[in-house]
């Protein structure tokens, strides 16, 4: 398997001495768990609506709203002195 890095990407990857290998097999792992987590969701989500049936308009909007302050929480909004100065930001830890 042959993998294509644009310049800019691959003069980063060896001016960082970072472990190329490593971090693609990583990047990999990570996307494959997350496909499988996506496809146990919608299994789930299936499994849900033949089971209790649709969703009510109102139960859609209070999961809607529940999305958007764990989405918050998980990533809180830029303070104008961060914005000046961009960085790549994790999750919050609990």
């Amino acid at each position: 398997m042959q993998i294509y890095l644009p310049d800019d990407l691959y003069a980063e990857v060896k001016s960082r001495k970072l472990p190329a290998s490593e971090l693609l097999q990583r990047a990999i792992r990570a996307e494959i768990r997350r496909e499988d987590q996506l496809i146990a969701a919608s299994e789930f989500l299936e499994e849900a609506i033949h089971q209790y049936g649709e969703p009510s308009p109102e139960a859609i909007a209070r999961a809607e709203e529940l999305a958007a302050r764990v989405k918050a929480h998980l990533y809180p909004p830029v303070q104008d002195d961060e914005a000046s100065h961009p960085t790549t930001r994790a999750p919050k830890a609990s």
